[in-house]
Parts: C-alpha cells; sequence; structure tokens
C-alpha cells in the first residue's frame, strides 16, 4: 500500500512583501530536526489501524490537517508515527520535525532549532518563542511539504497555540497521547483510538522476531503467550527479547508467566528493553497514574484502580461503582495529594462517576457505559502491574469490598440477566485467582456462593461440578474437614453432582456430609436438616421414592415446627415431597401439597420468580396425571409464557417447560399441536446438550412417536433409528430403554 506525499508538491509564491520568505542561509533539504525513534524489530504494519488515519486524514481540512493518536501506554503510538515519519522522509518531504511533548517547553525548543535552520523569517536565535512563534508562520504559508510529529502530548491545555496549521495544505501534524482528552479534538484535530495488537498482529510479531533469531523457541502455545499479554506491543517485544535471551520456548515462558508469585519486572525486566524503550513496563503502564492521582477528585484514582485491577480486564458493570461498599471504601483510602492525609468528608457516586472518567483519560482503564455489564476495562498488564503495587496490608480490605460490590449488584434471581450473571461470574473468579485466601477468613463470601448458584440456574452444570469441587479443597486446606464452611461446600457440590446427574457421586458424597454434620453439630441444626434434605432430594431423583418419602416427611414436621409453614425452606421440602408423591403414584396426595406450595411462593416471590414458575409448572402436571388435562394445559402455556419473557426462550426452564406442555397434548392425542414444540426442544438439547444425553434421546423418541400418529412415517423410522443407534452404542443392546427403542421401531415398521 502506498503511503506518500505529505501535502502538494508544487511551490507557492505569495507576492505580499510581509510574506516574502528570504533565507539567511542556503538550506539543504529535505530536513530532519529531532530524533525519530527506530522501528521494532518484527514491526507490524497495523494496515486497519493506518486506514483509519488516512481516512481520518482524508476527512481533513487543508487549513488544519492533524491526526491524535490516542491510547495507553506500549499500544505502538510512536512506533506507528515513527513509520509515517520515515515513510515521509523516503518520499521526500521537505522538512520531518519530530518533538518529545510531555513538557511544552521541549516542543518550544526544538521549534526554534528549525526555525533557526529553515531560515524562518523573525527567527533571531535569542527569544525561543518568538523563533517558536517564527517557525508556526513559517509552516503556515511554506510551500515546502513538512510534518511534524508531537509524540507523547501529557499537557493539552499547555499546548495550546502551538499547534501547526497548514493554510495552503503542504503540511501535516500527528500526534500520540496517552490522553482521552476532548481538548486534542478541538480545532478539527482528529482523534484515532490506538489499541493493542490484533491476535493476528501478536501472532505474527511473535513469528517473525523469534524466527529470524531462535525457531526452535516457537511452538503450539504462541496464540497462548500472545492472548496472555493482552496482544501488548510493548510487552510483546519484552517478552521475547527475554525468551531469546533465557532460551525458553513459548510454552516454557507462558508458564513463568502464569506464575502469580512472579513480579512483571522479573517477566519483562529492563534488560529485555531490546528496542530502546528506556522504561520498566509496569512504569510505562501506570506513568500517567501519579497525574490523574491529582487531578480532582484528588485523591481517589489510586485506589479506584487497584480496586478496579482485582475484577475482570474485559471488563465489569458500571453499577459496582455505586454501591455502598465501593463508596465506603474509597472514602476510607482516599490520600490528598498534599501531604498524604485522609480526607474525611464520604465520597459521593458524582466523585467516584468522576475519578472513572479521570482514569480513563490518563488510558488506565477504559469506561464506556454502553457496554453495560462489562463498561468498565482495564488491561490485564495494567491490573497486574496495579496489583503489583498494592501495599499487601491494603490487600484483605481491598477484596472484600470488591467482594462486597459484586454481592450487592447481584440479582436474585440472575436468571432474567443472562449477560450481567455471566460478568459477575467471571468477575468473581478472577478476584478469588487475585485475593488469595482473603475471601475465606473468617468464612468464605457470600459472592463465593453466589456464583457457584448462578452456574447451576444458569443449567452449566458441568461447570457448577468443577467450580465447587475446586472450593471444597479450598475450603478444606483453610478451614479443614469439621468447618462449618467446609461442609456448607461439600453439600453444594453434592447438590451440583445430583443437578449433573452423577448420582452415585452425589449420593456418596451427600452420605458423607450428613455424617460429618451429624458429628460435629447438635441434633436439629438446621445443617443438619439441609444435608437430610439433600440426600432425600437424591433418592427421589433416583427413584428409591420408599427411602425419599419417609425422610422428607419428616423434615417437613421439623422445618414447619421450627420455621413456620410459609417459609420458603419449609416450601421447598414440601414441594420436594409433592414431587415424590407424584412419582410413587400418589398425584392426589401431592396435589393439595402443591397448591399450597404454589400459594406461598406467589406471596413470598411473586408470580414470576424461578422457584414459583417450578412451583406453577409442578401443578401443572399434576393436574395432568389425574386427568385434568384442560386445566392443566391452560396452566402450563400460562407458565412457557412467563418463562420466556423472564428467563428466555432457550433457558434450561423454559425448554424444560415446552416439553411439559408437549407432553401434556400427546397425552390429550393432540399430536399435531405437540410437533413443533417437540422440534423445538429438540433443537435446543441438540445444541445445548451432548447428542447422547438423555433428554436429547427422550425428546427424539418422543418426536419420532408424534410423527407416527399423525402418519410421517418415514420420518418416524428415521428417527427412532438414530435413537436406537445411539442407545445401542451408549448403553448396550440389552438395557431396557434399548430393547424398548427397538420395539417402537419396530411397531413403526409394520
Amino acid at each position: 500500500m502506498s503511503h506518500n506525499a505529505i501535502g502538494a508538491d508544487s511551490t507557492v509564491i505569495d507576492n505580499r512583501q510581509t510574506h516574502i520568505h528570504l533565507a539567511a542561509h542556503d538550506v539543504s533539504w529535505p530536513l530532519q530536526v529531532g530524533t525519530i525513534p527506530s522501528l521494532a524489530t518484527a514491526f507490524q504494519p497495523r494496515d486497519s489501524l493506518r486506514d483509519e488515519v488516512n481516512a481520518a486524514r482524508a476527512r481533513g481540512s487543508a487549513a488544519v490537517l492533524t491526526q491524535v493518536l490516542s491510547g495507553g501506554g506500549g499500544v505502538g503510538k510512536s512506533q506507528l508515527a515513527a513509520a509515517y515519519a520515515a515513510e515521509a522522509l523516503h518520499d521526500g518531504t521537505d522538512l520531518v520535525l519530530w518533538a518529545t511533548a510531555v513538557e511544552v517547553q521541549q516542543v518550544i525548543t526544538l521549534y526554534a532549532q528549525a526555525a533557526a535552520l529553515v531560515s524562518a523569517p523573525g527567527a533571531t536565535g535569542d527569544d525561543p518563542e518568538g523563533d517558536a512563534r517564527a517557525l508556526l508562520a513559517w509552516l503556515a504559508t511554506t510551500g515546502r511539504r513538512w510534518l511534524v510529529v508531537l509524540d507523547d502530548i501529557a499537557d493539552p491545555a499547555g499546548m495550546a497555540g502551538w499547534w501547526p496549521t497548514s493554510r495552503i495544505g503542504t503540511g501535516w501534524v500527528l500526534a500520540t497521547t496517552r490522553l482521552h482528552d476532548a481538548s486534542l479534538t478541538g480545532n478539527g484535530r482528529r482523534q484515532v483510538h490506538v489499541d493493542v495488537y490484533t491476535p493476528e498482529e501478536a501472532d505474527a510479531y511473535l513469528r517473525t522476531r523469534l524466527s529470524d533469531e531462535a525457531e526452535h523457541l516457537l511452538d503450539e502455545a504462541v496464540a497462548d503467550l500472545a492472548a496472555a499479554l493482552g496482544h501488548l506491543p510493548l510487552a510483546l517485544g519484552h517478552a521475547a527479547a527475554y525468551m531469546l535471551n533465557q532460551d525458553l520456548t513459548c510454552a516454557e515462558y507462558l508458564a513463568k508467566f502464569r506464575d502469580h508469585t512472579r513480579s512483571l519486572e522479573q517477566l519483562l525486566p529492563g534488560t529485555a528493553d531490546a528496542e530502546g524503550y528506556g522504561r520498566q513496563i509496569t512504569t510505562t503502564l501506570l506513568f500517567s497514574l501519579d497525574a490523574a492521582q491529582q487531578t480532582e477528585p484528588a485523591g481517589l484514582a489510586r485506589p479506584a484502580l487497584e480496586l478496579a485491577a482485582l475484577l475482570d480486564p474485559a471488563g465489569h458493570p458500571l453499577s459496582v461503582w455505586n454501591t455502598p461498599a465501593v463508596l465506603s471504601y474509597l472514602t476510607e483510602h482516599r490520600s490528598l495529594p498534599s501531604d498524604g492525609a485522609r480526607a474525611v468528608e464520604a465520597v459521593t457516586a458524582e466523585q467516584v462517576g468522576a475519578v472513572l472518567r479521570v482514569l480513563h483519560r490518563y488510558a488506565l482503564i477504559n469506561s464506556d457505559r454502553r457496554k453495560e455489564s462489562r463498561a468498565v476495562r482495564i488491561h490485564a498488564l495494567t491490573a497486574r502491574a496495579a496489583r503489583q503495587g498494592t501495599p499487601e496490608s491494603a490487600s484483605p480490605r481491598l477484596a472484600r469490598a470488591a467482594a462486597d460490590a459484586l454481592a450487592q449488584v447481584w440479582p436474585v434471581p440472575d436468571q432474567p440477566h443472562p449477560d450481567l450473571a455471566a460478568a459477575l461470574r467471571s468477575n468473581a473468579d478472577n478476584l478469588h485467582q487475585h485475593t488469595g485466601d482473603a475471601l475465606w477468613l473468617p468464612y468464605g463470601h457470600l459472592v463465593l456462593h453466589q456464583a457457584g448458584k448462578s452456574l447451576a440456574d444458569a443449567g452449566l452444570n458441568s461447570a457448577a461440578v468443577e467450580y465447587w469441587e475446586k472450593l471444597a479443597v479450598v475450603s478444606h486446606r483453610i478451614h479443614g474437614d469439621n468447618h462449618r464452611e467446609t461442609l456448607i461446600v461439600r453439600g453444594n457440590f453434592a447438590t451440583a453432582l445430583l443437578e449433573a446427574r452423577r448420582t452415585d457421586d452425589a449420593m456418596s458424597l451427600l452420605r458423607e456430609v450428613l455424617r460429618d454434620r451429624e458429628r460435629v453439630l447438635e441434633a436439629g441444626h438446621p445443617d443438619v436438616t439441609n444435608a437430610r434434605a439433600n440426600l432425600a432430594a437424591l433418592y427421589q431423583q433416583a427413584g428409591r421414592h420408599h427411602e425419599a418419602i419417609p425422610l422428607q416427611e419428616e423434615i417437613l414436621a421439623e422445618r414447619k415446627g421450627i420455621l413456620g409453614s410459609q417459609h420458603l425452606l419449609t416450601l421447598l421440602i414440601q414441594s420436594n415431597l409433592a414431587v415424590s408423591y407424584g412419582q410413587a403414584g400418589r398425584t392426589a396426595e401431592a396435589i393439595p401439597l402443591q397448591e399450597e406450595v404454589l400459594a406461598g411462593r406467589n406471596c413470598s416471590l411473586g408470580r414470576t420468580h424461578p422457584e414459583t414458575l417450578t412451583a406453577r409448572n409442578n401443578l401443572a402436571m399434576f393436574y395432568g396425571e389425574v386427568g385434568r388435562l384442560d386445566e392443566a394445559t391452560k396452566f402450563i402455556k400460562e407458565v412457557l409464557a412467563d418463562c420466556i419473557e423472564v428467563l428466555g426462550s432457550q433457558h434450561p426452564q423454559t425448554v424444560s417447560t415446552r416439553t411439559n406442555l408437549a407432553l401434556l397434548y400427546a397425552q390429550a392425542g393432540r399430536f399435531r399441536e405437540a410437533i413443533p414444540l417437540q422440534e423445538s426442544v429438540l433443537e435446543s438439547h441438540e445444541r445445548g446438550l451432548q447428542l447422547r444425553h438423555p433428554h436429547t434421546l427422550a425428546t427424539r423418541n418422543n418426536l419420532a412417536m408424534s410423527y407416527w400418529k399423525v402418519g410421517r412415517t418415514k420420518e418416524a423410522i428415521d428417527l427412532a433409528e438414530k435413537v436406537l443407534h445411539d442407545l445401542e452404542q451408549s448403553l448396550g443392546p440389552r438395557h431396557p430403554h434399548t430393547l424398548s427403542a427397538r420395539k417402537n421401531l419396530d411397531g413403526y415398521r409394520k
């Protein structure tokens, strides 16, 4: 791609005497003023980003052709500007001026030097500011082609009056800055956001950089390493140099990098600064933090950044910052920049919003309210640098504040908000990873339990099993086997196994939990009762009703006596007992129990709470079992409509309700109405479950029967053949389910 011509190629002559430029000496064109950084080894051209810059140039006016490259430390802004400067020199641009712009005085000094070199009228060599203004006047009217690069602007207000212009379109200004500041886009200047490499660019960088010197270091972990480094160009450069120095493969370096006991200075040391950036990576990433800390509302930037650094780099909800937990923490830890003293007045939500914008302005975070559940993001390496700089004494309080904030914004139930629930789970997981044991002392924090429950409620049963198993290991390590926290976590682990249909594993663990609770707790303790209730639920799921029902009846009597008949825990065991009655063929006894459950949940939780929806669904199916089909069908259709509205059309509870409506239609002989429901359920199961999952096979079997009932025999046979094949493969040819499927297929073929 061609990047030529900065401005016109012709010389413009102005006949007015005040603008005749008489050189005091001969100028040797082209001129370079200032030091242009060399391009990094394995420099990536970043074509899509350059397309943005070129498009911004094309939209600019002739008089003010200025682009501002804005982005955080280490994203490659200066390298991109250096590439443009090198091309300008190659293309014969008359003047290329590179000014480091951290301090405005640096810009003025370089402008004055350039004024002398180009013999700008009015430049005397005695007055730097006057000479700098003489250069600006010369740039505005000269027919010479020029490029001015203002690198790393830190003081937009100080730059007012020092932006070059070209009245005849022969010049161009390219600036770089960490700041997202509206003043940088005044007077027609256009901002171009520079982010990290794309995954493809990061991969190409590492492959090029390493293959040039040590191709044996490249392995299958290249992409994972690039992702772990957040695709940050500066970090990739340091890492590649370190790998070359230490002869480490990508996989070996990645293992070291994932060891969070190692500091960034160890993993990305200054000795690996092969390109001469001149700063430690932590210094680069947090370079703006001191300035942000002094910006109003002063004293809040550092504690706010330390809090954000504990959460998911991919983003967390903006609502976290309006919680009492965050407001209280920032009030306690706000420092006045003048003397480091603590502020006295409570921090307000308005001030917190302002400090988020300050951190955004200094490219330390990205705050975008349009992202909703992922509104506040932070680069993973910036977060790691901030965590390393957090005093160890502050870490436990910081961890609890972040956990409290997540718990305070966590909706109950969270199924109606799947994106928010997923974001909160990932933030809780990141917080747990980064805070060691802080969330376990003296007890496991509520947010740890909320995350596990959220996984189960979302139907992510395998993930829930893995989650609770990990928590059980951690609780055992910290508290031991007999601690109440460990017993609770193990009980939740057993429940997750139950939901994942790992019945034998769940039963074994639940029996252990019950024995341990009975050993360390007094009789009638709620934790003992809960363990017994969970064991009863497991008996129920396993079809062992003769063991489930007596246990559930005992627990129900206990809970009514202690908690009352309307307590949610009482209603839960009563609901389970009703289901057991129904499964045991005692539906007439189940119905009044379930009607009481529904009335209680309607009153306590509301009509559309997931637990109320479950009660309504169960009652409808009980009505169907005793032949009240019209009443049951009307009831379940209302439940399905509410499930779709509250939980979404693909939520497991919605799919289950859709299955039940299809069963009622089939029971009533309304197979043509059942078929579209069964087809929808099958599509959901095939997308969300394994193809040989029991739910998937059962739905295929039911759909085949419906096809056969309405005369769609070929479709029924095709589907039944798939069911039989999958059952033979998963359960064997002599299993009762397999034999039943073979009998069905034979019937369809007759």
